[in-house]
C-alpha cells in the first residue's frame, strides 16, 4: 500500500503526466484539481501527524540501491509538514495568478512533487535527486514563459544552483566514502558525537554551505536572484521566494547544524556577519531599484537574511518560525 507521503509526492506527477499527453484547453483547471487533491493528502498527513510526539512520523522506508547506502526513506516532522503545507497553499495561488499553457502548468505540477519530495526525504540520494528536480522546472519555466532578459537570467540561475550542486554533491561523496552511509539521521548521530572531524569535515562543511548559501541566497550569493525574479512569470517568482528558497534554509536546519555543530561555532561570528550583510545591505539594493520584481528580490534577500541570523545563532526553535513567517509574507509577492 502507497503511504501517505509518497501519495502526495506522486499526485502531481500524475497530474503533469495527464497535461503532457492531453489536449485540454483548461490546464491550469486540470492543475488546480491535482493541487486540491494534493492539498487533501497534506491535510491528512496533519491529521496523522502527532503533536507530541519527538521524531519523525509516517515514514515509509524502502530498499533502492543498496550498494551505494542509497534507500526510499521518506517522513516528516513538525518543520517538514509546515513547509509541505506552504508549498501546497502556494502553488495554487501560483498557478491562478496568470493564464498559460498546458507545458507550464505540467511544468509547475513537477515542481510541486520535487518540493513534497525535498521536504520529507531522509536519505541524501533521494534528497538530492528531488532537489534537483525542482530546479530543472524552475529553469525551463523562467527560460521558455520569462521576460525580455529571461536567456541571461536562465542560464545565470542554472550556473549558480548547478555549481552549488556539484560542490553539495562531492562533499557528501567525501563523506559516503568515509563514513558509508548517506542516511540523515545517521550522519546526524556522527555530528553530535563529534565523528566528522578534521580536513573531511571542513570540505564537506565548505561544499554543503556553498549550496544551500546559493539557494537561499545568501550575501553574497545571491546576484541570481533579482534577474530571476525580473525575468520569471509572476506564478514563478511567487515559487522561487515562496518556496524554492525555503529548500535552502531547510538544507542548513537539515544537513548543516547537524552535521557539523563544532564547525558552525568556530566560524559562526562570519557567517552571522553574512546574514547582517543580507540584512543591511539589500534593503539598499532594493530602495536602488525602478523595477518592482527587482525591489521584491533584494526585500527576500532581506526577510531571509533574519531567518539565517536565527540560524547561525543556533537557535533552531527561533528559526523555525521565522522561515515560515518569511514565506507566508514574501509569497504574496
Amino acid at each position: 500500500m502507497v503511504g501517505l507521503i509518497s501519495a502526495l509526492i506522486v499526485i502531481p506527477l500524475v497530474g503533469a503526466f495527464a497535461l503532457f499527453i492531453g489536449r485540454s484547453r483548461n490546464a491550469r483547471a486540470i492543475a488546480l484539481l491535482f493541487n486540491a487533491v494534493a492539498a487533501l493528502y497534506a491535510f491528512m498527513l496533519w491529521r496523522n501527524f502527532d503533536t507530541n510526539a519527538a521524531g519523525l512520523q509516517l515514514v515509509e522506508r524502502h530498499a533502492w540501491i543498496p550498494a551505494i547506502g542509497a534507500e526510499y526513506l521518506v517522513g516528516i516532522d513538525g518543520l517538514s509538514l509546515l513547509l509541505v503545507f506552504l508549498t501546497s497553499v502556494i502553488i495554487p495561488f501560483a498557478l491562478l495568478a496568470q493564464q498559460m499553457d498546458r507545458g507550464f502548468c505540467a511544468l509547475m505540477l513537477i515542481m510541486q512533487s520535487a518540493l513534497y519530495g525535498t521536504f520529507t526525504a531522509q536519505n541524501f540520494v533521494l534528497w538530492f535527486l528531488f532537489y534537483e528536480m525542482s530546479l530543472i522546472p524552475a529553469f525551463l519555466l523562467i527560460k521558455i514563459w520569462g521576460g525580455e532578459n529571461r536567456d541571461r537570467a536562465a542560464t545565470k540561475f542554472f550556473l549558480y544552483t548547478f555549481l552549488g550542486s556539484v560542490a553539495m554533491l562531492l562533499s557528501f561523496l567525501g563523506i559516503y566514502f568515509a563514513k558509508g552511509t548517506f542516511d540523515f539521521a545517521a550522519l546526524a548521530g556522527l555530528g553530535k558525537h563529534g565523528l566528522l572531524t578534521g580536513k573531511l569535515a571542513w570540505f564537506a562543511f565548505a561544499g554543503i554551505f556553498l549550496g544551500l548559501a546559493v539557494k537561499v541566497p545568501l550575501f553574497p550569493f545571491h546576484t541570481w536572484l533579482p534577474d530571476a525574479y525580473e525575468s520569471a512569470p509572476t506564478g514563478v517568482s511567487m515559487v522561487l521566494t515562496g518556496v524554492l528558497s525555503k529548500m535552502g534554509v531547510y538544507g542548513f536546519l537539515r544537513l548543516l547544524l547537524p552535521l557539523f555543530p563544532n564547525e558552525i561555532k568556530i566560524i559562526g561570528p562570519w557567517l552571522l556577519t553574512l546574514a547582517i550583510c543580507s540584512i543591511v545591505f539589500a534593503p539598499l539594493a532594493a530602495w536602488a531599484q525602478s523595477d518592482l520584481k527587482r525591489m521584491f528580490a533584494y526585500l527576500s534577500v532581506n526577510h531571509l537574511g533574519y531567518c539565517m541570523l536565527g540560524l547561525f545563532a543556533v537557535t533552531a526553535t527561533a528559526a523555525g518560525p521565522l522561515i515560515d513567517t518569511q514565506a507566508a509574507l514574501s509569497g504574496v509577492f
